[in-house]
């Protein structure tokens, strides 16, 4: 088995983690106090790499999920214990504070986060050891706050000094560019976003504006709440975790994803999207075949973050469609629209289109599609984050919150010119074309062997 350990940290961490086991467990059949009631062997065939069986001696086995619940306040993790999957998540997995990040990364990082690091580590070692074969670490998460961005990332690089062998991807819910929670928010998602360069394998960038937008536009929903949005990115998330779920006729895991979509170790940002997509009332207008879902999944408006595809180009996709239907067709599909678009794609990478398919289509669909996407447009997040960094960093406003907890000026100014590099380097690869990356290698070899 590839056993995934699943953290959760802060409150939107915690919030679309457990939306995330809400979905997954209705996938596998398992209901909310962790009892199997489901209809098909493939349910339970790779249940293993997201649930821990344990036996209560009365009923039975029962599944428990492998995650880890973090926070620095109780709050959140009491809410989740009272929510009707409260029961399904073992007692000594809620790892919590009392004091609160109070939307400071310092905090987070290297005062209250620092206390609590170690009985989080305790419990992540004792779901790792017993594992058969650890895939890797997925942590879900928010760049804005205290306790996500800082615990969340000082949690990662922990996670890499004690593992350094294993995958470790987040789902990280960045800065949105009109829907602003805290004002400190560009200081705690640079900060973060400067250890996420570093310390993860796969990033998924969600936005806010972006699910939003999906909820008003496409879905005609007229007040949106947080539970629509976490709905939207756990459907992502169980679209993305597919094929580690179930047996499919192709099957990617973490560390393929990872090979296929990350050309160069700093660019491992996606952008995710879904389809289908569609209002309830026009469901019954339209017919749900491949190459609707294709041209859905690859439509700017089905993307979860706030980015124009158009306006960068496609270093590597990976599509995992779900449902029954024609590998052929979806080939087809894929080809098509590589074709077509031509210019959207890096022309470097030949066949950057990576496809799976897995046979069991989500609750209530026949079939549905999820999209990742390692596009250079997703620049286009960061520099609206650098934007206001440095508006507020060049006046050094709400900069004592952070240096009264330890933090030294230089912090920010390297986390600063970090992003920026990345910012550039996406740029770089954005603008490369073939003919110029060949004519300055040919010169190359007269140098290195010069005639004799």
């Amino acid at each position: 088995m590839r056993e995934i350990v699943h953290l959760q940290a802060g409150q939107c961490g915690n919030q679309i983690g457990s939306k995330f086991w809400e979905i997954i467990s209705d996938e596998h059949g398992i209901d909310p106090t962790g009892r199997y009631h489901g209809d098909s062997e493939l349910q339970l065939e790779r249940i293993q790499v997201y649930y821990n069986e344990a036996s209560d001696g009365v009923a039975g086995s029962r599944f428990v999920p492998r995650a880890v619940l973090v926070d620095l306040e109780p709050g959140t993790m009491d809410a989740i214990r009272s929510s009707s999957y409260g029961q399904l998540f073992r007692p000594d997995n809620y790892v919590f504070g009392q004091s609160g990040a109070g939307n400071n990364w310092a905090k987070g990082h290297y005062t209250e986060g620092a206390e609590l690091v170690e009985a989080v580590m305790d419990v992540v070692r004792k779901e790792a050891e017993p594992c058969d074969c650890l895939q890797g670490f997925q942590l879900t998460h928010s760049l804005g706050g205290g306790t996500g961005s800082g615990l969340g990332t000082l949690l990662l690089s922990k996670l890499r000094e004690e593992y350094p062998d294993r995958i470790v991807n987040t789902f990280s819910v960045t800065p949105s560019p009109k829907v602003s929670d805290t004002v400190v928010e560009p200081y705690n998602a640079t900060l973060s976003v400067h250890q996420l360069v570093e310390n993860t394998d796969e990033t998924f960038c969600i936005d806010n504006e972006a699910l939003y937008d999906i909820c008003f536009r496409t879905l005609r929903l007229a007040s949106p709440t947080y539970g629509d949005l976490n709905h939207l990115v756990s459907l992502t998330m169980s679209g993305v975790t597919t094929c580690l779920r179930f047996p499919g006729q192709l099957n990617a895991d973490l560390r393929k994803l990872a090979v296929n979509m990350v050309p160069f170790p700093r660019l491992h940002f996606f952008m995710p999207g879904f389809a289908p997509l569609t209002a309830r009332n026009s469901q019954g207008y339209r017919a749900l075949t491949v190459a609707e879902l294709t041209q859905q999944m690859f439509s700017p408006v089905n993307m979860m973050a706030a980015c124009d595809p158009r306006r960068g180009r496609y270093l590597t996709v990976a599509a995992i469609f779900r449902g029954r239907m024609s590998m052929k067709e979806v080939d087809e599909q894929m080809l098509t629209v590589q074709d077509k678009n031509s210019s959207y794609f890096v022309e470097w990478i030949p066949n950057n289109v990576k496809v799976a398919v897995c046979d069991v289509p989500p609750r209530g669909l026949k079939m549905a599609a999820t999209f990742v996407g390692n596009t250079t447009a997703i620049q286009e997040i960061f520099k609206r984050i650098s934007e206001q960094f440095t508006l507020m960093f060049r006046r050094k406003a709400f900069l004592h919150w952070y240096t009264g907890e330890g933090m030294d000026e230089m912090e920010f100014t390297e986390a600063e010119s970090n992003m920026n590099d990345l910012v550039s380097e996406y740029q770089q690869y954005e603008e490369v074309g073939v003919d110029d990356e060949f004519d300055e290698q040919e010169e190359v070899p007269g140098e290195e062997y010069p005639e004799e």
